[in-house]
């Protein structure tokens, strides 16, 4: 059983990494790749620990990046497990990004992947990104340091590394509505291969890309590593989905409310953690759009141990020109 066409996701909605370093984690992403602190909060199920979002200039649905932070040790990357994030720059910014990178003392690689050029690099703490051009517009920060011309504009295509391709294709075909779009020599390893499954009319923004290497070892999640990731569902669909999950004996969350959007989440049998998310209500939900992130706050539920979580949180510099 396959969903109806209508409830097909339309593209990624975030993805969450781990950070062993909210600060410093804060600095890189607004300071050199030039995204809004969105939100500052809490994770719900751990209070101790911040959530904190970065996307475009008016959190769009589609260009967070996400991450928690834990005291954890760094990743040892390697099988089940979500191994490389991309983020979407205009058409023609690959070279000037390839020298902002650098500037900042980022080792750069071009890499092509599915027919298209990207720039891998890493964060300071392992995270594994690329940048890719093209895809549907993002809205411009004026607080960001970067260029408007050259700003981020969203996700891009998410790299899973598996055993195989089986029993994740067949979840994320008949469960979630992807198809099969093409291969591409993996440029990690020759003479692998990468699948490429894509949402709706696909694009670089609505992709995931499987690559398979049945040698590694599983991963051993710490910092600098992704903890899932979400694709992009209208409201209106939200409670369809439930159902239709449900009725294929899929074991997931239920309904999650998360104030900013609502989630159902599946661990698909390879290990990758699932997530779909609603467009709405969004960040602006609970502030004023012009002053995103510049503020601790939590869903309604922890509002009554706002004191006692404060109080576990050590404070967040902006640094950059937000405020």
């Amino acid at each position: 059983m396959t969903p109806s066409p209508s409830l097909v996701p339309h593209g990624l909605h975030h993805v969450t990494a781990v950070t062993a370093n909210a600060q410093a984690n804060l600095d890189f992403y607004t300071g050199v790749l030039g995204l809004r602190l969105v939100k500052k909060t809490v994770n719900q199920d751990d209070v101790t620990a911040y959530h904190l979002f970065f996307a475009d200039g008016a959190g769009s649905p589609g260009s967070d990046l996400t991450f928690f932070e834990w005291s954890a040790p760094p990743e040892v990357p390697g099988n089940n497990s979500i191994t490389r994030t991309s983020l979407r720059v205009p058409n023609g910014s690959l070279e000037w990004w390839a020298g902002h990178l650098r500037k900042q003392g980022l080792e750069v690689t071009r890499v092509p992947r599915a027919g298209r050029a990207h720039l891998d690099f890493s964060d300071p703490e392992g995270q594994r990104l690329s940048l890719v051009e093209g895809g549907p517009g993002g809205v411009a920060w004026e607080g960001s340091p970067i260029p408007a011309e050259q700003q981020i504009l969203g996700l891009g295509p998410v790299e899973l590394t598996l055993p195989g391709l089986f029993p994740t294709e067949r979840v994320l075909t008949r469960a979630y509505g992807l198809h099969a779009a093409g291969t591409y020599p993996d440029p990690e390893a020759s003479g692998r291969t990468v699948h490429v499954y894509s949402m709706g009319e696909g694009g670089p923004h609505a992709e995931l890309h499987l690559r398979l290497d049945p040698s590694l070892p599983p991963v051993r999640p710490g910092a600098g590593g992704v903890h899932h990731l979400a694709l992009r569902v209208p409201d209106d669909q939200y409670h369809a989905w439930n159902t239709h999950l449900s009725g294929l004996g899929l074991r997931t969350s239920g309904e999650v409310d998360r104030h900013w959007f609502h989630s159902i989440y599946f661990r698909e049998p390879q290990g990758i953690l699932v997530e779909l998310a609603t467009d709405g209500p969004g960040f602006a939900v609970d502030e004023d759009p012009a002053h995103l992130g510049e503020k601790l706050v939590l869903a309604p539920f922890l509002e009554p141990r706002r004191a006692s979580i404060e109080a576990g949180l050590m404070p967040l510099t902006l640094k950059t020109g937000q405020h």
